[in-house]
């Protein structure tokens, strides 16, 4: 079940507004199709990302796969616990396992994202 109080991209990507930036992670649908999370490639702070571009690498026991920006804008943290820690994204998809954080370039992106509702039916 996703959270409500996030948007979600076709790609398992979630989006959280939490004052001027954006939180994102992946969604806990996401992190029991991967598996056991073994490595997680993260972007570098300043980078900038587009939306639906690829931003990093999330490996697992399973494959690896591509981490995709739900929205455009420039990286400006990055979860650095994930570097020894990864399997905290299965732990705790939503809060603890949060990836980067993004000061987004167009707040109305999230507006082209699925509501937790249209992304569970999706599933």
């Amino acid at each position: 079940m996703s959270m409500d109080d996030r948007k979600y991209a076709k790609s398992h990507e979630w989006a959280k507004m939490d004052g001027a930036v954006v939180v994102v992670g992946i969604s806990d649908h996401a992190q029991q199709e991967l598996g056991d999370i073994t490595f997680v490639e993260l972007p570098a702070v300043g980078d900038t990302v587009a939306a639906g571009g690829e931003c990093g690498v999330i490996e697992s026991v399973k494959a690896a796969s591509d981490l995709y920006a739900p929205v455009g804008g420039e990286v400006v943290e990055v979860n650095m616990a994930l570097e020894d820690a990864p399997e905290l994204i299965n732990q705790d998809a939503f809060e603890a396992g949060w990836i980067m954080k993004l000061k987004p370039a167009d707040v109305a992106e999230l507006d082209s994202l699925m509501s937790a509702e249209e992304y569970d039916a999706l599933m």
